[in-house]
């Protein structure tokens, strides 16, 4: 007589015998199935655009000078100003990650998208024409002769595209990867177009640093108007000299700031077009596609079978 652990073995075997005899019976279904799903996914990886990545190399620029405005001068003279009654303020702000930070917000990024005439590559452009190096404009979103959008929304969206929308729509094609500790900062942008990345990744840059030195030069300009308002009421000579220093502090402020292109982040190694796609990977969308196929027709004869007795 057989023991139990032997008993349950030649189960075992049984069972993967019948197993094997459904999925014999059923090697039609399951070769049509697999081959129809490969079709698809074929099908399917051959519709997708190819999507081209630009990438910069970036790191904190040099801050010298401090960070501007009354904030930067707050270690310096912030004793000697209070006993004038004025407050200068806590330490600077970290502006590398204050840059990195409105690069990704909502209003630096509608401001971009309109002041580069981004809204019909962002939300009408459905390829790109690598022989003539042009976007292909899908003619039933956007008419390019006549300028004039069509595309059917329902309310409240209209036939232009919304700011917001446009938004939405780059922020997922933005990415950011800082590394504070190697002070190295990667800034990647994937499209249609390799030309148009590039373009906008620089672009991008120069906005920011722009509006960052901007910022910067307006706040040293109105402390200084803010300083020489508050030198009118003192009457103590060594208190004058604190101001006047705190004035010249701030005039190089803004010299530096002027002279420097690159005032938050500083180019390492500048975006390139991209002469190879990032994604869609298409063999590897083909190869899930077949591998899916496989199992859900052999899940198919077993579920049948079962039906069946």
């Amino acid at each position: 007589m057989l023991n139990t652990k032997e008993k349950k073995m030649q189960n075992e075997e049984i069972n993967f015998r019948e197993l094997w005899a459904t999925i014999w019976a059923g090697k039609f279904i399951i070769i049509s199935i697999t081959i129809i799903f490969a079709i698809l996914s074929v099908l399917f990886a051959l519709s997708k655009p190819n999507i081209y990545k630009a990438s910069v190399i970036l790191t904190p620029a040099s801050s010298e000078g401090g960070t501007g405005g009354l904030a930067a001068l707050a270690g310096k003279f912030g004793g000697l100003a209070s006993m004038a009654g004025i407050n200068l303020g806590a330490g600077g702000t970290d502006k590398t990650k204050l840059a990195l930070e409105i690069i990704k917000s909502r209003s630096f990024l509608e401001r971009f998208i309109s002041k580069h005439n981004l809204l019909v590559p962002l939300m009408a452009a459905t390829n790109w024409d690598l022989a003539t190096g042009t976007l292909i404009i899908d003619d039933k979103i956007y008419d390019k002769v006549n300028k004039k959008w069509l595309r059917e929304v329902k309310a409240p969206k209209t036939p232009e595209p919304s700011l917001w929308e446009a938004y939405n729509v780059f922020s997922d094609l933005l990415f950011i990867d800082y590394d504070k500790k190697a002070a190295i900062i990667v800034i990647d942008i994937e499209y249609l177009s390799p030309t148009l990345a590039q373009q906008w990744l620089e672009w991008l840059i120069e906005d920011v640093n722009s509006y960052m030195s901007e910022q910067d030069f307006d706040e040293a300009q109105a402390s200084i108007n803010y300083l020489n308002d508050k030198l009118k009421g003192i009457k103590i000579s060594a208190m004058e000299t604190v101001f006047y220093q705190l004035i010249e502090e701030q005039t190089k402020n803004m010299m530096l700031i002027s002279v420097k292109p690159e005032y938050v982040l500083k180019t390492i190694d500048p975006p390139q077009v991209p002469e190879e796609k990032a994604k869609p990977q298409r063999g590897l969308i083909v190869i899930l596609g077949t591998m899916l196929g496989g199992m859900l027709s052999v899940l198919f004869v077993l579920m049948r079978k079962k039906r069946m007795q």
